[in-house]
C-alpha cells in the first residue's frame, strides 16, 4: 500500500539516538552508529520522531510500505517492558545497587569538620526509563519517584528523600513518554512498600503525580503514597 512514513538521511543523521528514544512503536534503532528504520510496519506516519532530531535528519515521505501493525507494535511493547539500555547501547545503564558509605557510629557525618555530605543513592540507574521493572533491590523497598528539578532545587535533598529509598526520577515534560505503563509494571512485580512522589511547584510536574496515581491503580495494589511539593526556592510548599 501506499502511504505516509518516515525517512531518515544517513547523511545528515549524527547517531545521537534520540528519534530512537522517542519513537514509542520502536521502529527505530541504531546500526552502527546511525538512526536506521528497522520495521516499516512498526511505524504509524505520525512523526514523534520528528522533533527530537536535532539535525533535521527525518522526513516524511509517502510510498509503496507495509501497513502499520498495532497488534506487533503492543506485543513488542511488552516484551521491551524488562529491556533498559539506550538505544546506543550506554552500559550506564546497567542496574547495579549500591550501598550508601556508612558515618561513624558516634558522630553524624554531617558534623564531621570539613566532609562533604554523603551520597544516599541506593541503586543505578535512576532515570525511569532506564530503570529495570524486577530487581532484587525493589524488594522491600520504600520507592521515592521525583521530578528530576527537585534535587537541584531543595538543597538536602539526599538527605530529606533518597535516604532509605529507591530513587527513580524523570521529567513528564521533557521525557516526551507515559511513565505509568513502567511504573505500574514496578510496582505489579515487586513487593513495594510505599511511594513518596516529589515535584516542583510548576504545573507541568502534575504530570509526574498523574502518572504515579495511574500506576498504582494499574498494580492493583493498595499501597501508601505522597507528594511533596518543593517551591524554585528551595521551599517544601505542601505534604500531602
Amino acid at each position: 500500500m501506499i502511504r505516509k512514513i518516515i525517512h531518515i538521511d544517513a547523511e545528515k543523521c549524527n547517531g545521537c539516538g534520540a528519534c530512537a528514544q522517542a519513537c514509542h512503536e520502536g521502529a527505530i534503532g541504531m546500526v552502527n552508529g546511525k538512526a536506521v528504520l528497522l520495521r516499516e510496519d512498526y511505524c504509524d506516519g505520525l512523526g514523534d520522531c520528528l522533533p527530537a532530531c536535532p539535525t533535521g535528519a527525518i522526513t516524511f515521505e509517502e510510498r509503496e510500505a507495509p501497513a502499520y501493525d498495532a497488534a506487533a507494535v503492543e506485543e513488542a511493547k511488552k516484551n521491551r517492558l524488562a529491556e533498559t539500555p539506550l538505544p546506543c547501547g550506554c552500559p550506564g545503564s546497567q542496574s547495579r545497587a549500591l550501598t550508601p558509605p556508612a558515618a561513624p557510629a558516634s558522630t553524624p557525618a554531617s558534623a564531621l569538620p570539613g566532609a562533604e555530605p554523603a551520597s544516599e543513592l541506593r541503586q543505578w540507574p535512576v532515570q525511569i526509563k532506564l530503570a529495570p521493572v524486577s530487581a532484587p533491590y525493589f524488594d522491600g523497598a520504600k520507592l521515592l519517584i521525583a521530578a528530576d528539578c527537585t534535587a537541584y532545587a531543595f538543597a538536602a535533598f539526599h538527605q530529606r528523600f533518597v535516604r532509605g529509598r529507591v530513587t527513580l526520577i524523570g521529567c513528564p515534560k521533557l521525557d516526551s513518554a507515559d511513565y505509568s505503563e513502567k511504573l505500574a509494571e514496578i510496582l505489579r512485580r515487586n513487593d513495594i512498600r510505599s511511594v513518596s512522589v516529589v515535584r516542583m511547584e510548576v504545573p507541568c510536574c502534575g504530570g509526574i503525580v498523574a502518572a504515579v496515581q495511574k500506576a498504582l491503580a494499574a498494580s492493583g495494589k493498595q499501597l501508601p503514597w505522597h507528594v511533596t511539593t518543593i517551591s524554585v526556592r528551595g521551599e517544601i510548599l505542601e505534604e500531602l
